[in-house]
């Protein structure tokens, strides 16, 4: 079974860095998608970053020029950073992945990641 175990986040300080990294285990096939959403109180589940096998990236507009997401690992780990956190930036990260278009995304935990001073 596949499962994403997820490290980093916590406690940021305002115009802080964020490290976050994803880890897929339990699988040796290739994984089409991996990236990060994430989701504030209330809120809804937005698509942060994402990188494909061939290092493709995609970014939302809200991270772009701060953001770099990246896969190493074979391409079973993806790391994200992002620079000059604010306040916005609170919320939980999850990691997703997938093997193909049209699969159902496996999803890590979530990692709290709060921006405070």
């Amino acid at each position: 079974q596949v499962q994403l175990v997820e490290s980093g986040g916590g406690l940021v300080q305002p115009g802080g860095t964020l490290k976050l990294s994803c880890t897929a285990v339990g699988t040796s096939d290739s994984l089409i998608f991996m990236g990060w959403y994430r989701q504030a109180p209330g809120g809804p589940r937005w698509s942060v970053a994402s990188v494909d096998p061939r290092n493709k990236t995609d970014y939302a507009d809200f991270v772009k020029g701060r953001a770099t997401v990246s896969r190493v690992n074979g391409g079973y780990t993806v790391n994200l950073q992002m620079n000059n956190l604010n306040s916005a930036n609170t919320a939980v990260y999850y990691c997703a992945a997938f093997h193909r278009w049209g699969d159902n995304a496996y999803w890590g935990h979530g990692l709290q990641v709060t921006v405070s001073s």
